[in-house]
């Protein structure tokens, strides 16, 4: 099951710099003019040992009032829909706004747990101040700063408190592949799962986002047996004029942690967008095998060296992981449908991989003699040792005399002698450096 965590509220109260602070790394941009953040961020955050997915929900349209409150009234109902918790944020140094009085009474209305955040209370003056924000009425109320992160750990606490067994990834799998349709709306997911089950399993139509809730398909033809997830379902009319890319992420992000192998599914006339690369890049994070999936390639006026120069093109956006199979296909046609198929179970078997220690031994303790770590401070790092760690993803420990100082070339070095030497086509590879 996937656990979300969203976190809601009016532009510039400092959602991407918390958004920032809980994953570690400088991915949202962050400014003091209000509506930076226009294109959703996503990303796994991890506290006390659990891990869940965090979505910033930005998109604020500037220049119009109108849209201005109705952009973020729509995010607020996407939230209170599709995540587990919302950690409504406001701030102290403005006070209470009308917008977040607005806010805050379509929360209380939500069954999900609303933990408000009063963000900027750095000092005692601002701690005084902050307490005018029990009268939005939560019971659940924190005072923080995330720029300082003072605070932040006990809302943390909080929201890991509501998470369950279930809750977390399963490291476990049944046996049969699971693979996850995503990509953009109207890019082809139901088509691709009707013509491969030779049926009208979900409903399809011209209008983006028909597609909707989570439907799993079993399929056993022709000798080969795997689990089809793809967040198909009716959209009801009244809904046709939300937020389909944030639905469409949210969906994907939650099919893709019941996944083994996820097929991105690209439109060829519009190739990878930014929001295509972030659910990417969060599929590698999670460790999952990945097929890239070029869709409606008939439409593609083509030349001697088309498809070579579009995957030379592609695999560059990809970078730094871009050892991935990248299949062009038509839906529409059937072309090359079922190579697809048989790239995804490629890939399920490369995650699957286990290699004997000796073995791994044998190649890899060759492949630090020919080119050894860099010299740090005058010590000469050796590896001595090197065993494949039991994880569902390939995860690979080398225990050396000074594993910090390691550093991330002779890492990426490392990777890709396991890659040339073994078969990991596809697949995420996790390298941990331990002290022998």
């Amino acid at each position: 099951m996937s656990f979300t965590v969203a976190i809601a509220g009016r532009p510039n109260v400092g959602k991407s710099t918390f958004f920032n602070r809980l994953l570690e790394q400088r991915k949202a941009i962050v400014d003091d003019q209000s509506g930076v953040t226009r294109d959703r961020q996503y990303g796994v955050a991890e506290w006390a040992g659990k891990s869940f997915n965090l979505i910033d929900t930005g998109g604020f349209v500037p220049n119009s009032d109108d849209v201005f409150e109705r952009e973020i009234a729509k995010q607020v109902n996407i939230a209170i829909e599709e995540a587990n918790v919302i950690i409504f944020m406001v701030d102290v140094s403005t006070g209470i706004t009308h917008l977040d009085e607005n806010m805050a009474n379509m929360l209380r209305r939500s069954q999900k747990p609303v933990y408000l955040a009063v963000n900027k209370v750095d000092n005692h003056e601002r701690m005084l101040e902050a307490t005018e924000f029990y009268s939005l009425g939560f019971e659940e109320i924190f005072f923080l700063s995330s720029i300082s992160g003072s605070g932040t750990g006990e809302l943390l606490d909080a929201v890991i408190s509501t998470m369950k067994d279930e809750d977390q990834p399963l490291e476990e799998s049944d046996g049969i592949p699971k693979f996850a349709i995503i990509g953009q709306p109207n890019v082809g997911k139901s088509s691709l799962l009707n013509a491969l089950v030779g049926k009208e399993r979900t409903i399809v139509s011209d209008i983006a986002g028909t597609t909707r809730d989570t439907i799993h398909t079993h399929y056993n033809l022709f000798n080969k047996e795997f689990m089809l997830i793809d967040t198909a379902g009716i959209r009801r009319k009244t809904k046709v004029h939300e937020d389909l890319e944030f639905y469409s992420v949210i969906r994907a992000i939650k099919a893709m942690d019941e996944a083994d192998v996820c097929l991105l599914l690209l439109d060829a006339g519009k190739g990878i967008t930014a929001q295509d690369l972030a659910i990417y890049s969060l599929a590698v994070k999670k460790g999952k095998g990945i097929v890239v999936l070029v869709n409606k390639w008939d439409l593609i006026e083509k030349e001697t060296n088309t498809a070579r120069d579009y995957e030379k093109e592609l695999k560059q956006r990809l970078a730094p992981f871009n050892d991935v199979p990248i299949i062009f296909i038509s839906v529409h046609e059937k072309q090359r449908i079922f190579k697809s198929i048989e790239a995804g179970l490629e890939v399920y078997e490369n995650r699957s991989r286990r290699i004997a220690t000796s073995a791994l031994n044998d190649v890899m303790l060759k492949a630090v003699e020919q080119y050894h770590p860099p010299v740090v401070r005058g010590n000469a790092i050796k590896i001595k040792y090197v065993t494949q760690l039991p994880t569902h993803s390939p995860s690979f420990a080398f225990f050396s005399n000074y594993p910090d100082d390691i550093k991330a070339p002779y890492r990426n070095y490392l990777e890709n002698q396991l890659r040339e030497k073994f078969d990991f086509k596809g697949v995420p590879i996790r390298i941990f450096f331990r002290k022998k």
